[in-house]
């Protein structure tokens, strides 16, 4: 009950200081991350979270579905279909590359081995789609910009977990067995892609028929009913849930336009709602002893991890694109890390491979400093976009598949409008 407590007064005082986030460098975010480790066993001792704790994989499944649910609501499968190279070489080329030189940092500078080190590199290689929203959610962001962030950030987390299982299985002895055969992690994600199509599609119909209907007041809860039963289903299937996740939100918009625009406020608030309790959660893992345990290595392999590797691996897979200058510098800072590594770095740990406890160090140190850099960076980087320079976006519904044209400009949200 003492978490309850303190997530209701971290979120009275983010929406008290939600305006002035919008505005400034102050980040909604770090209020969560800071108020879980104050109250963890390594300030107050008020709260008692390890990191196999149950709630603690549960809140960052749970954020991480919801924010990839409502971000597949805001990517246009027609302007996709014309506009797909640039998020393809992120994926393709951008995040190999990222894991590639992730494991070889790892490797050289923490001293774990070949496995250990690109499983790491694995964990960190996506790009979260919690803290990429802090830009593909503001109206002043190019277009273009927002719809490789968002594609990226939200397909990258399923293309990661099968390289994460494999590797576990391949680093040594699993505690639980970690199952790893090449079938069966195919078989998750191309179920967990057929069943994020087939539900939307299958709630559309129904919709449809005469004596079927929701009044207004319980239209939005229609695509959050679909939204529980594809998670339950998920989980009971052992699909794919975040892969799921991202692919019904976009063929919910696709088919039932009215759907998405009734269910977006309760959406990004639901969305946010989790993000905020996962953020609690993960900040009472982030003791004094946590850091302490990371080598001097270690710490220079996590600012290269931010400074560099992300930024280079994508800078180098849009050489030869039609994206401006300013756009892939942006593109290549914002590359946070967040709730997928959280999720893949619980698993790592709860492997039990010989050496787990020295990753998930080093994962836990390096998602901690993303959110502190990316989260306090947004409302700077959006603001350095002209929204008169951009040239063939005409006012008003142009920008269709924004995330969020109302939470750019509604000053009460605490979504991403401000520091996250």
């Amino acid at each position: 009950m003492v978490l309850v407590v303190v997530f209701g007064v971290a979120l009275l005082v983010a929406v008290l200081l939600s305006g002035l986030a919008a505005r400034t460098v102050l980040s909604t975010s770090l209020l969560f991350l800071a108020g879980g480790a104050l109250v963890s066993d390594g300030f107050l001792g008020l709260i008692h979270i390890t990191p196999d704790s149950e709630i603690v994989s549960v809140t960052a499944d749970l954020a991480l579905f919801a924010v990839l649910f409502t971000d597949g609501m805001h990517v246009s499968l027609p302007k996709l279909r014309s506009n797909w190279r640039n998020p393809a070489r992120a994926l393709g080329l951008g995040m190999p590359l990222a894991f590639v030189f992730m494991g070889l940092v790892t490797h050289y500078l923490v001293g774990l081995d070949w496995t250990t080190s690109l499983l790491v590199g694995a964990v960190l290689a996506p790009t979260d789609p919690v803290f990429a929203s802090a830009i593909v959610g503001r109206a002043e962001v190019p277009v273009k910009l927002r719809q490789l962030l968002n594609v990226e950030s939200g397909i990258n987390d399923g293309l990661a977990l099968p390289v994460v299982l494999v590797l576990i299985a391949a680093a040594g002895p699993t505690a639980g067995g970690a199952d790893a055969e090449p079938g069966k992690i195919a078989a998750e994600l191309l179920l967990g892609l057929a069943l994020g199509v087939v539900l939307p599609l299958l709630v559309n119909g129904l919709v449809r028929f005469r004596l079927l209907g929701a009044e207004p007041k319980l239209q939005p809860l229609l695509p959050l009913a679909t939204g529980v039963i594809l998670y339950a289903t998920c989980h009971l299937t052992h699909a794919n849930p975040y892969l799921a996740a991202f692919s019904a939100g976009a063929v919910l918009a696709h088919v039932s336009p009215e759907a998405k625009k009734s269910f977006e406020p309760l959406g990004e608030a639901l969305a946010e709602l989790a993000k905020f309790a996962a953020l609690l959660v993960f900040g009472a893992l982030l003791t004094p002893q946590l850091f302490g345990d990371l080598s001097f290595g270690g710490y220079v392999a996590v600012l290269l991890a931010i400074l560099l590797i992300r930024p280079a691996s994508l800078l180098l897979s849009l050489l030869g694109t039609r994206i401006s200058r300013q756009e892939k510098l942006v593109a290549a800072w914002f590359g946070p890390k967040g709730f997928a590594s959280v999720v893949y770095g619980l698993l790592v740990l709860q492997s039990g491979i010989p050496q787990a406890r020295e990753a998930f160090t080093l994962i836990a140190v390096c998602i901690a400093f993303s959110i502190v850099a990316h989260s306090s960076t947004d409302v700077p980087i959006a603001r350095a976009f002209d929204v008169d320079d951009l040239a063939g976006i005409p006012d008003g519904g142009a920008d269709a598949d924004a995330p969020a044209s109302a939470p750019s400009q509604a000053p009460s949200a605490i979504s991403a409008t401000g520091g996250s």
